[in-house]
Formats: C-alpha cells, structure tokens, sequence
C-alpha cells in the first residue's frame, strides 16, 4: 500500500507511528487518516504498523545507515521515500531505543554456577547399582536482586542436554545462519 501512495502521505504515516511508539495506539488517527485517504482504516493501521516494525527493528539493532537503506530498498519505495525514512530513523532511533527498553521486561541473567556429584554407592534394595546425580545451583541477577534456582539430573541427560546445546552453537556458526544474521544487523 505504501509503495502506491505519495511520500507526503508516507512521511505522516511515519510521523504517526513514532507519534504512536512514544504515546500508544489511537484508532481514531487511523480513521482520520482513511477518510482523507479514501481507503479503509485497516489499510492505514497496517501501514503504520508497518512503518512501526520497521523503526523499532532498526533502532533495536542501531543498524547503519547503508543497512537500513538496504533493508527499505527492497520495499520498492522511490528514493526520495527512502531518504526521507532513513532521515526519520537517524532522528527518532535513539528515542526509540529508550522506548524500548523501558518496556523491555527485565529477565534475570547468568551470574554463577555451583555445582555437586552425588553418588548413592549401595543400598539394601539395590546391592550392584550405582545412582549418581548431579545437582547444579544456578545463581541469577536481576537488576539488583538476587536469586537461585537449584536443578536435578542424572549424568546421561546431562551429556545430552551438553550435546544438545553444542550443536546449536555449531548451527550458529553455518553458513545459512551467518548469513540470516548479517540480513538481521
């Protein structure tokens, strides 16, 4: 839709979904911004949502602006229409940014491990078996608290859960997802 329409009409698309980034979502502006258009409200909210994902994306990952340029080409916006959101990226992307991350939920992180190997040697019951556990203290930060989580496992699923997560460092590092990569940033 917004490859059809005239770049004034863009720009105020634009202007509305930084206007709606930093306040929130209005109905009404988009029913305004269809009657003018003679087109359905739907057709305006999902531009300007449009708009919006491109923005937020692009401030999320402060990408350059050879790469946002690149990212909007293949959009089939006329030129003048991708230096004039490039102009409003460079504007707003730091705003967007702090937008962001004061909604961004804050997730507890890594902060140290601590971990034990138990072995039940015998018992009465089980003469010949041996019943090892591993127990891991997962300790994690979240802003300034504090908190642990301890976790239970038997070595083998252990072994897997190591193979497991080796792997998918391994699939980082192929050449489909670099390349998914390089397209994100």
């Amino acid at each position: 839709m917004l490859t059809s329409i005239f770049s004034p009409v863009v720009c105020e698309f634009a202007r509305i979904a930084v206007e709606f980034l930093k306040k929130g979502s209005n109905p009404k502006t988009y029913e305004v911004a269809a009657r003018k258009l003679s087109v359905p409200a739907e057709t305006v909210q999902h531009g300007v949502e449009g708009l919006m994902f491109i923005l937020t994306e692009s401030s999320k990952l402060m990408i350059s602006e050879v790469d946002f340029q690149d990212s909007v080409l293949v959009l089939g916006f006329s030129e003048e229409l991708n230096e004039i959101l490039l102009q409003l990226y460079l504007e707003n992307r730091k705003e967007i940014r702090q937008i962001l991350s004061e909604l961004a939920p804050s997730l507890p992180h890594y902060h140290n491990l601590e971990w034990r190997l138990d072995v039940q040697l015998a018992s009465r019951a089980l003469r010949q078996q041996v019943k090892p556990t591993v127990t891991l203290k997962l300790h994690l930060e979240s802003g300034d608290t504090q908190s642990a989580r301890v976790l239970q496992t038997d070595p083998a699923t252990l072994l897997h859960l190591i193979r497991e997560l080796e792997r998918a460092l391994g699939e980082v590092k192929s050449s489909h997802c670099r390349r998914i990569l390089r397209n994100i940033k």
